[in-house]
């Protein structure tokens, strides 16, 4: 589309007028110098083209509250102009020409959250209590009313770390009927089967959230981090003892932190070596200095959500997955784990623990029968480009704003202030794969799990009227069959655990397998 000559508005004008770098915002607005009003959407990216009347004039607090209303919050500009560029006392002169004013009022909430100072103006005594977030806009956390400037505060999280949500993007989902669906799947199985089904699961979820990671852990921490899973149901691990702990258990010890990585002063980064000197960096993570506070914050947000959601009176109207106290287990649960990986606080093992938080907020909510695990990262690690288009709708703009050097060793060090690039990252995408993969979990993983156990039993059976084997040897067997499409392999035929069996017995085995129909892909 070709664009006449066009100006910045809003957001985009204030971050040129006060040299403001940030992560980019979701809407952007321009000043055509003719022609009708436009709109395109790119890649999620709204950008508005207005005509010249409908822009505001060259006025800090006239584009301000332009930027607000077109726009919504973009929470990480507006905290550094008003912490660093705005002068207090004309923001305090704008206030008292429209005290109860909605934009004026958000402004002066967030200038006091974000400075910790208070301006010389007395408490609001009249006017309706206004939202922080446009609830058609955002996912909305549960409100906390602000009397000084009657400000319904309804942020995920705190003033100094909250990401946001917004609906377009996300996907219809009703939680209810979800549960719904996965209990009648467990319900359609024996009790017996289904206690044996819980520890596999465990055991699958372990070995598939390791294999994303592209490591194999020894059988003594695979076990670690199976009990560890279990205990996602009981246990708060959302402080900061629990979450050392865990990573103590899942990592080597050689490589385990004592608290979080700024206790060494480490500057974490993921990346890949492309030569010999030549690293291509991914993501780099908040620098050692600028963690303890932003993990603090962190964890508020985390036992915010967690704790406001009673699952019980889910009453989703509008849109099924908004409640009256706030958000669904489906939103917390991507929002806490994705927000722990992109602060990424301790040297090793954030991803396995990102992917442990989304099952701890789920056992918390109690969504799914009582110890059951969902095997969430088995349907991540079958679609992993959507899984890593989820961490590069951070990482990828992150990277273009974050200067770094690497010396001799390959260590970095950050150059510039990147703190806040992390307090309000859009966790949209990612929200919005994380209901897509609990959504495939329930309706296709969890089946096929079950089914498998129930044909595995099966084949067991059959297998014994054909010869009694020891129960290592004949899972064995199965195992070796599955992976060569039915049949033993000739080089596996003569492992010495097979040495007594019979040609005709072999193959009458492999035909109880073949038609058992669990062959791996």
């Amino acid at each position: 589309m070709d664009i006449p000559e066009n100006k910045p508005l809003g957001y985009a004008w204030l971050a040129e007028r006060f040299d403001l770098v940030t992560m980019p915002h979701w809407k952007e607005s321009r000043l055509l110098s003719k022609g009708a009003r436009r709109v395109l959407d790119r890649e999620g990216r709204v950008i508005e083209y207005l005509p010249t009347a409908q822009g505001p004039g060259d006025d800090v607090f006239e584009q301000l509250e332009f930027a607000i209303r077109r726009e919504g919050l973009h929470l990480e500009l507006l905290r550094k102009l008003l912490n660093q560029k705005l002068d207090p006392l004309e923001l305090t002169k704008y206030i008292r020409t429209r005290p109860t004013g909605r934009y004026a009022r958000i402004l002066w909430y967030l200038f006091e959250e974000f400075t910790g100072e208070r301006l010389d103006l007395p408490n609001l005594k009249q006017g309706n209590y206004v939202d922080l977030l446009d609830p058609e806009i955002y996912v909305t956390g549960p409100i906390r009313r602000e009397q000084r400037q009657r400000i319904n505060v309804n942020l995920l999280g705190t003033g100094h770390f909250s990401p946001l949500v917004r609906w377009k993007g996300l996907p219809q989902w009703d939680e209810s009927a979800m549960k719904e669906q996965c209990a009648s799947i467990i319900g359609d199985y024996p009790p017996a089967l289904f206690a044996r089904a819980v520890r596999y699961l465990y055991a699958k979820e372990s070995k598939s959230s390791h294999e994303i990671e592209r490591e194999t852990p020894s059988q003594k921490r695979a076990e670690s981090f199976i009990t560890l899973l279990e205990q996602a149901w009981h246990r708060t691990f959302l402080n900061k003892d629990a979450l050392v702990e865990l990573q103590q258990a899942i990592v080597d010890s050689r490589f385990a932190n004592h608290g979080w990585r700024s206790k060494i002063g480490e500057q974490i980064y993921v990346g890949e070596s492309l030569a010999p000197d030549v690293e291509r960096v991914h993501f780099a993570g908040p620098k050692p200095d600028d963690l303890d506070e932003l993990m603090k914050e962190f964890l508020k947000m985390a036992n915010l959500l967690i704790n406001q959601f009673d699952q019980e009176n889910f009453r989703g109207k509008d849109f099924p997955s908004r409640t009256p106290e706030g958000v669904s287990s489906l939103v917390t649960a991507a929002v806490i784990s994705f927000a722990f990986n992109f602060l990424h606080p301790f040297s090793n093992g954030n991803g396995r623990i990102h992917r442990f938080l989304i099952h701890h907020v789920l056992a918390h909510n109690h969504f799914g029968p009582d110890g059951i695990i969902l095997p969430v990262s088995a349907v991540i690690l079958n679609r992993p480009r959507e899984y890593d288009q989820a961490l590069e709708s951070f990482s990828k703009p992150l990277m273009e704003r974050v200067d770094y050097t690497l010396d001799d060793r390959m260590r970095m060090t950050v150059t510039n202030d990147t703190a806040d690039f992390y307090r309000y990252i859009d966790l949209t995408e990612p929200t919005r794969i994380t209901i897509e993969f609990i959504r495939e979990t329930i309706e296709t993983e969890l089946p096929a799990e079950l089914r498998f156990l129930t044909a595995y039993d099966e084949i067991r059976r059959e297998m014994r009227n054909v010869v009694e084997l020891p129960d290592r040897i004949a899972d064995l067997f199965v195992k070796l069959c599955r992976q060569n499409g039915g049949t033993l392999s000739k080089r596996k035929r003569e492992l010495p655990e097979f040495s007594p069996l019979t040609d005709t017995e072999i193959a009458a085995l492999e035909e109880v397998v073949r038609k058992g129909l669990i062959f791996e892909a």
